[in-house]
């Protein structure tokens, strides 16, 4: 939908000389073609974050506009997990809004990681805004924590806790999805919790002798 124009000689160039004919001649065109080739990735990661598919759509419209301005003031040399990574960004700084406006605007929604320290990772329920500032500041920072220390797992910890316990999957579905047999599957979620637990759990003071 974004690149009626030009599409057949774009078609034909890849992520990285799209990127570099953009930068040369700033045509917003480029941008669309090579948003569309990743389209479906975006959409996936909104629907996991955000409550309604309406919210989903906004989103991948939003994040477009954005790309327009990202990419003529930045180097992107490998797209797709930048885009994924941006795409994640977006998500969250909208539920953070939902949460800073207040019950009026949905609220906050998370999901629970079981035994992942306790912590939150936005996407699926509803929890009521909080009226102390230091509160819904420390909560932001465990979004934050939880969001940077997911990114850095093993891409597939991360992909079957994201499918697991975000899409609600089974262990089959898991396995079929990701190609992995079942006991792989659950090996990674087990690692993933923990290796989330271990990052996330506040340092416990030493005692003093």
């Amino acid at each position: 939908m974004f690149s009626r124009r030009r599409l057949a000689p774009a078609a034909e160039l890849s992520d990285a000389e799209l990127l570099r004919r953009y930068h040369a001649q700033g045509d917003v065109h480029d941008v669309g073609i090579l948003y569309e080739r990743h389209m479906a990735a975006v959409l996936a990661i909104a629907r996991r974050y955000l409550p309604s598919e309406a919210d989903a759509q906004d989103a991948v419209m939003q994040l477009f506009e954005q790309l327009v301005e990202k990419l003529r003031r930045h180097e992107v040399e490998n797209f797709p997990p930048w885009l994924a990574t941006t795409a994640r960004n977006h998500c969250l700084m909208a539920l953070r809004a939902r949460q800073r406006a207040g019950p009026a605007a949905g609220g906050a929604l998370v999901v629970h990681f079981p035994d992942a320290a306790g912590m939150e990772l936005a996407a699926a329920r509803h929890q009521p805004a909080t009226d102390d500032p230091a509160e819904a500041e420390a909560h932001e920072q465990q979004l934050e924590r939880l969001e940077q220390t997911l990114a850095e797992l093993p891409p597939d910890q991360r992909r079957c806790l994201e499918l697991f316990y975000l899409e609600k999957k089974s262990y089959r579905e898991v396995a079929a999805l990701t190609g992995l047999d079942l006991n792989a599957v659950k090996s990674h979620l087990q690692n993933g919790k923990r290796n989330l637990r271990r990052h996330l759990q506040p340092a416990t003071p030493h005692a003093t002798p």
